[in-house]
């Protein structure tokens, strides 16, 4: 008999998955909502640059996307919610079991939003850059390295996907090829930790705030290091930040935070602290900043890239906190298994209790001043060329 294929197995795997389980997507659909009601909706580019040649040819590229949705009754301050790496738009959108996200969640509390597709990334792929090494990455290069990484269990082929017991993801078959599937690879080099691409990021997010006027920025994972400096580029323009398991840390340079040890190399790099001028660093206290990190995080070294680089991450992110709250600022580390909330992965805006995290993320905002409706968002301007 021949030996079952990989993808035999994975098939496999999820068919009894499925047949072990209810669908969760019947079982906690968003049944009797009222209708969502919208005073427009849309999308627009933001950003970008243009190359032109000798004879006058001209190259579009590097921009954003994002799509909107303005409710009836606006709230002053829209959401601007940015993916993280491997990512796209789809992060905040229907949840891979079904359920409405937080592109529905929070329009049905009077909440603008701004769904963006960073620049090579999604409907942004539009680029003349190219790829050093495309597979650098774990999590871009091995589904099976990312499923560890997202922290919905463990994966280590030639075994079998497993999750952590109590985990807040839908596991039947069908929600789980959704989530694989939703991964999406850059069209060029995603922007690395440098000051110039962490520039780049950020000024192409501060050309759509330009147009939204002020808001509240909403990052995950790897986008976190570019919410950061967007904040630092136009902090008048960023009344919040929050920030789901961001994935880098800004510091003042003169003031560097102790080092977290380990054994991995690559961790060792991107886990580094970025340093900024100090006088950036301090615009960070400007503004409401949330962090917020899942369940399942290790707190002991791990051989394992995606169990170490959370452990590290979360270290980072208390060394974060405490700086900029020693500086007057407002920043508020929460780690939602201290509250009572367990089994959150690196999605628990998709996870099957995203109502209690959105209404999380509300109150929030609304201990902060930041969920009026004096001025009511109407949407984007036109861009000024």
């Amino acid at each position: 008999m021949k030996p079952l294929k990989k993808s035999t197995l994975l098939l496999s795997f999820l068919l009894i998955l499925l047949l072990a389980s209810t669908s969760l997507a019947k079982e906690t659909g968003n049944k009797g909502q009222q209708p969502i009601v919208l005073k427009t909706m849309g999308s627009l580019y933001f950003g970008g640059t243009v190359s032109s040649d000798n004879d006058g040819e001209t190259f579009h590229g590097d921009h954003g996307y994002a799509q909107y949705f303005i409710p009836k009754n606006s709230r002053t301050y829209p959401l601007v919610m940015w993916h993280g790496l491997g990512q796209s738009g789809r992060t905040w959108e229907t949840t891979p079991d079904g359920r409405e996200g937080f592109m529905q969640i929070l329009p049905r509390q009077d909440w603008s939003v701004y769904i963006i597709d960073q620049p090579r990334r999604g409907r942004a792929g539009r680029t003349q850059a190219t790829f050093a090494d495309p597979n650098a990455i774990p999590t871009t290069a091995r589904e099976s390295a990312a499923w560890s990484v997202f922290r919905l269990g463990t994966w280590n082929p030639p075994n079998g996907p497993t999750f952590f017991p109590g985990v807040q993801f839908p596991q039947d078959a069908a929600s789980i090829e959704q989530f694989l599937r939703q991964q999406t690879p850059n069209t060029g080099d995603e922007p690395s930790p440098s000051v110039e691409h962490r520039d780049f990021m950020a000024d192409t997010m501060v050309d759509l705030f330009r147009q939204i006027g002020p808001g509240i920025l909403i990052t995950h994972s790897r986008s976190g290091q570019y919410g950061w400096a967007t904040a630092m580029k136009q902090p008048e323009l960023i009344k919040a930040i929050v920030a789901y398991e961001p994935g880098a840390f800004a510091f003042p340079e003169d003031e560097p935070p102790v080092d977290i040890a380990t054994d991995n190399d690559l961790l060792k790099k991107s886990q580094a602290p970025q340093l900024v001028p100090k006088e950036d660093f301090l615009k960070l206290t400007k503004m409401p900043i949330l962090v917020v990190f899942g369940d399942n995080i290790a707190k002991t070294p791990s051989s394992i890239y995606g169990v170490e680089l959370w452990r590290m991450d979360i270290e980072r992110a208390k060394q974060f906190v405490e700086a900029v709250n020693r500086h007057g600022g407002d920043a508020v580390l929460v780690e939602l298994p201290e509250f009572g909330i367990h089994g959150n992965t690196h999605f628990p805006f998709a996870d099957l209790n995203n109502v209690e995290i959105a209404d999380y993320l509300t109150k929030f905002l609304k201990s902060k001043g930041l969920d009026g409706r004096n001025n009511p968002h109407s949407g984007p301007g036109k861009k000024a060329i």
